[in-house]
């Protein structure tokens, strides 16, 4: 499982490179404003790639399933199948958003000062959305047939060109937020057709035949089943994190360029757990797939301690070393966003064991056909985040702070009934 899960964690470390490179040189280069505009438009972005990613990580499962059953004609109908549908999808959205630009920043309640820098940042990467569909499609489709090393270069390409096209863009040619937006975008697309040509000449045995690019009912529904399911928790968990993101709006620029900072450290900090959750995810079905039980009882031991570990590392460092990774995104004298930064690191650091776990359950439900359970937890840690989050920011003694506090809280009691659902499924009969 380490040894697969290396390269996903590689790769959707350098994919955080997208955005914290725009933060970071917009942070330094633009100022506050432009981090605050910048950073929010992140967390939207962040929700609506997300419901294009759960429909692509549902199908993997799917296609896991199929592969650990050597099924390879059934295979290749599920991915003409699902690439057909979630495609279509795709450019639905695409064009939705751009027509709701405007509705969505009032959504936000975006400060005036804010929102200009916004509109023009949101304007352009919305370009990218086709992109994004097309690289998470094919890098789920390869992981899901054992290889995470090809969606890693692919990535590794994509960043690197974003970080030069940022800095060429921004700060020699001072085209401003527009030009960390354009950087991106040509990554994204950089990355999607790659992977996309990559795919089809390298694995022929994936491609589907001519026959297999046909409507089969039962796979459709299958398909629908785990791709909407997941697709549905993704989008809620991102949603989830959108309305919290319009409640930070309402306390001003500073706690916005805070909370925009924070988030990116909390991206990388436990990101590679939850890429572990993928891989494990990923493992689970295939075994599922093959029938192999005592496989899936010794890999489950084995991610739950290796999940452990890392959360209890990480969480001391982010604890520790809060401020001097903060100041990476902000300038040493904007003291008042500096101190709002550091309360956030801390209260979430000293509790990345709780999204850790959550990720396991997350991957665990999805490969033993369960992805419903996922959807439920998601609910459950994301509901319970959004209402202590207004509720106990809107009493002064614990304003700002009431925010980053129902986040662990969340966490913690999704963890507890996903172990509980669990624990009854394997007294039924109904789970290895």
């Amino acid at each position: 499982m380490l040894r697969f899960a290396a390269p996903l964690i590689f790769g959707n470390l350098l994919q955080q490179f997208y955005n914290v490179a725009d933060t970071l040189i917009v942070g330094q280069f633009l100022g506050a404003g432009a981090l605050a505009a910048v950073g929010s438009a992140y967390t939207l972005m962040t929700f609506l790639t997300s419901i294009l990613l759960g429909m692509c990580m549902g199908s993997g499962a799917v296609f896991s399933v199929r592969y650990g059953e050597q099924d390879f004609s059934r295979l290749r109908v599920s991915i003409g199948l699902s690439f057909g549908m979630i495609f279509l999808f795709t450019l639905v959205l695409n064009g939705a958003v751009f027509l709701g630009i405007d509705p969505m920043l009032e959504l936000l309640s975006v400060p005036a000062e804010v929102y200009p820098l916004m509109r023009e940042y949101l304007w352009v990467i919305f370009w990218g959305v086709t992109a994004t569909f097309l690289y998470n499609y094919f890098a789920s489709l390869l992981r899901a047939v054992g290889n995470s090393v090809a969606p890693l270069v692919f990535l590794a390409a994509a960043a690197l060109l974003n970080i030069g096209l940022d800095l060429l863009f921004v700060v020699i040619l001072s085209w401003g937020v527009a030009g960390a937006a354009w950087a991106t975008v040509a990554a994204q697309w950089l990355s999607g057709v790659g992977i996309l040509l990559y795919t089809l000449f390298s694995q022929p045995e994936l491609r589907p035949k001519r026959r297999e690019l046909r409507w089969e009912r039962k796979i459709a529904a299958e398909l629908a089943r785990f791709s909407l399911l997941t697709c549905v928790q993704q989008s809620v968990m991102n949603f989830g994190i959108l309305m919290v993101q319009g409640l930070v709006n309402s306390f001003g620029a500073a706690v916005m360029a805070a909370f925009a900072a924070g988030v990116k450290i909390d991206s990388f900090a436990y990101m590679p757990v939850q890429d572990f959750g993928n891989a494990f995810s990923t493992f689970i079905a295939q075994n599922y797939g093959a029938g192999e039980e005592e496989r899936i009882r010794k890999g489950t031991r084995s991610a739950v301690f290796c999940a452990a570990v890392f959360c209890a590392v990480i969480s001391l460092v982010v604890f520790l070393f809060a401020r001097e990774l903060l100041l990476l995104f902000i300038k040493p004298w904007e003291g008042e966003i500096l101190a709002v930064g550091v309360q956030y690191l801390r209260t979430e650091g000293a509790f990345y064991w709780g999204i850790g776990g959550l990720f396991l359950l997350y991957g665990l439900y999805r490969a033993i056909g369960r992805p419903g359970m996922s959807l439920v937890l998601t609910v459950i840690s994301l509901g319970t985040r959004v209402a202590l989050a207004y509720g106990l920011s809107a009493i002064p003694a614990i304003g700002v702070a009431g925010i980053w506090w129902a986040v662990p809280i969340g966490w913690v009691l999704a963890d507890i009934t996903g172990v509980l659902f669990y624990r009854k499924l394997r007294k039924r009969k109904k789970a290895f």
